[in-house]
């Protein structure tokens, strides 16, 4: 039995167990990331490197090089990946103009503030079990009392305001929220969560932060889905979801023929 789940491992066995039991029980996961996942990668490195550094310069060449970097090591584990060659240049452009918002976008939404943490691990035990809750807060800011928790998105032009309140996505915001306040021994009262959003084709808006509310029962609701995963894990419960197979790489193989 794994030692921890994550919020990711959470998300996938709400939407499919049978997933969950190839991905995280068998060890089977045939996708291995794309221009999307590099794109993201190297914004995210972005922010940790100019966040750290106060005296680094050029976001654009630093982001150019993440890049590059990320989509040579795609290729690296998998030879016959096959990418968008005018998606990966457009994407190219687009980061090299979204590279400098970036930081500076932390400034416009919340004013002067301290960076307690980029890329903080999260290890935490999970009350009345012995596995523990395994995640990486983007970005913990803090402005006068109050912690700002910001987990980065990138997307194309944005978020309709289903997403932006889908309990599956904003789960991964209560989580880190609560388990940032038992590692610190902080009120969770005087945490605050976000989405920072990093739109490539957007005209206007580029970069959006906007928060998203956790209270007591929602926090409740979270940690009740974890409790049901973790007891049907560990009860080998696993059951296929059809309603999810749309998006699913394993969709049709050998591992889930429907």
């Amino acid at each position: 039995m794994k030692a921890h789940i994550s919020y990711s491992e959470l998300k996938i066995w709400a939407e499919c167990s049978w997933r969950h039991k190839l991905q995280y029980i068998d060890g089977l996961n045939p996708f291995k990331g794309n221009e999307y996942t590099t794109f993201g990668t190297a914004l995210h490195a972005v922010s940790e490197k100019f966040l750290i550094d106060k005296d680094a310069e050029n976001p654009e060449d630093y982001f150019e090089m993440q890049f590059l970097n990320e989509l040579k090591n795609l290729k690296e584990k998998d030879s016959e990946i096959v990418l968008d060659s005018k998606m990966v240049q457009q994407m190219r452009n687009q980061g090299i103009t979204l590279a400098p918002m970036v930081v500076p976008s932390l400034e416009e939404h919340f004013g002067e503030y301290e960076v307690i943490s980029v890329e903080e691990k999260l290890y935490e035990p999970i009350e009345a079990d012995s596995r523990k809750f395994k995640g990486f807060i983007d970005v913990v800011i803090k402005k006068d009392d109050t912690y700002h928790i910001i987990d980065w998105k990138s997307c194309s032009w944005g978020w309709k305001r289903d997403k932006k309140m889908d309990r599956l996505i904003t789960y991964q915001l209560t989580l880190y929220k609560m388990f940032f306040a038992k590692k610190h021994n902080i009120d969770p009262k005087n945490i605050k969560t976000h989405f920072g959003l990093l739109k490539r084709t957007a005209k206007t808006n580029q970069i959006e932060i906007f928060e998203v509310s956790s209270g007591i029962k929602k926090t409740e609701n979270a940690l009740n889905l974890m409790s049901k995963a973790l007891y049907n894990i560990t009860n080998e419960r696993f059951i296929k979801n059809k309603l999810s197979c749309r998006y699913c790489p394993f969709d049709g193989t050998k591992h889930c023929k429907k």
